[in-house]
């Protein structure tokens, strides 16, 4: 069974059942237990074509299947080294099986590398062997749901630092009641001589000053109030109207716009003529990694994401509260929840096609 969407109608799903395809030498069926869905999944859909998110899974023509982070058990397997009821944790449908052709292993764990995949960035190919005990505890719903947005959060403060934020002393964040945003306002507040401000609706206002992560909070609407200086802006949002109000209040002191997100994705293209300042540039998280990996090695580079999230998983926890649901209807309809901008802020959905209800 997948959860498929029309790929030019985001709102239309539907729900596909298929016999399990036979498996070839070296193959091995992963049963999808579970899986955080957030906002950042709508972007992956509305950036499908554009960034290629659509390949990972693929599906009938005009249609999608949407990537999602969580756990998976080996059910079969034909590979000598996998055997069924390993548990492993990477990129998923949202579906109750995927079929992976084994590549390279090692005891942390392995690599699919189904011939769709050959040209994705293998950041999104690798599955992590884990301790089956751990299945469905708070740490499991934790890494599934945050540790993706965590990661990205991370990447962006880090890239940002790496070009000494490109000479700007104010970083604007849209769509700032969002986990990512959250995370990236935590991160980047700590570098000295920056100042964080944090865009959002003006229902979430005191939700995201309560958290006290941003210097500054300022409803949509009230960009002319930014403060000076020379700025850059990431945009989680995806809002042009947003984008244009940012542009706008800065001109040729926006010194970069990072488009991350589209929280607002019907306001995709609300720009009305030329944006003085940066252009807008597609922020991708792989090339980071793969930056980070030759400057600093893997070993360095994961043992800084280990530092980084012993204190925000802790955090993240504080504030958060996860909500658990199975079945195609529950899951049909949170998606169109996080699609309509409607979700709660504090809520962590954490879904699955074969939980028992």
């Amino acid at each position: 069974m997948d959860l498929q969407v029309n790929r030019t109608d985001l709102h239309q799903t539907r729900v596909v059942e298929a016999d399990p395809a036979p498996l070839a030498e070296g193959q091995a069926r992963l049963r999808v237990d579970a899986f955080g869905l957030s906002a950042n999944n709508v972007t992956y859909a509305v950036a499908g074509d554009l960034l290629q998110y659509w390949d990972f899974f693929p599906a009938d023509p005009g249609w999608g299947r949407i990537p999602v982070w969580g756990y998976a058990d080996v059910a079969e397997s034909t590979h000598p080294d996998l055997p069924e009821g390993r548990r492993c944790f990477g990129y998923l449908p949202m579906s109750e099986e995927l079929v992976v052709t084994v590549g390279r292993m090692d005891d942390g764990g392995f690599s699919d590398v189904s011939s769709h995949r050959q040209a994705m960035a293998s950041a999104y190919s690798r599955y992590q062997l884990v301790d089956p005990a751990g299945a469905g505890t708070d740490d499991e719903d934790r890494r599934m749901l945050l540790y993706p947005l965590f990661f990205t959060a991370f990447l962006v403060d880090d890239f940002l630092d790496d070009q000494d934020r490109f000479g700007a002393s104010v970083l604007v964040v849209s769509s700032a009641s969002s986990k990512t945003a959250l995370g990236i306002a935590r991160f980047a507040a700590a570098r000295p001589g920056l100042t964080v401000v944090g865009l959002t609706s003006p229902g979430k206002v005191a939700f995201v000053e309560g958290l006290g992560v941003f210097h500054q909070v300022l409803a949509y609407g009230q960009e002319a109030a930014l403060p000076e200086g020379p700025a850059a802006y990431v945009d989680v949002s995806g809002s042009g109207t947003v984008r244009a109000a940012v542009h706008g209040r800065y001109g040729d002191q926006l010194v970069h716009d990072m488009v991350l997100g589209a929280t607002h994705r019907e306001e995709l293209g609300a720009e009305t003529g030329p944006l003085a300042g940066a252009e807008p540039a597609f922020f991708f998280a792989p090339s980071q990694i793969a930056k980070r990996s030759a400057d600093w090695g893997t070993a360095e580079l994961d043992r800084r994401l280990d530092e980084a999230w012993a204190t925000y998983a802790p955090w993240a926890a504080g504030w958060i509260r996860f909500e658990h649901a199975s079945g195609a209807d529950a899951l049909t309809a949170t998606y169109l929840e996080l699609l309509d901008d409607r979700a709660d802020p504090t809520v962590g959905h954490v879904l699955s096609l074969t939980r028992p209800t």
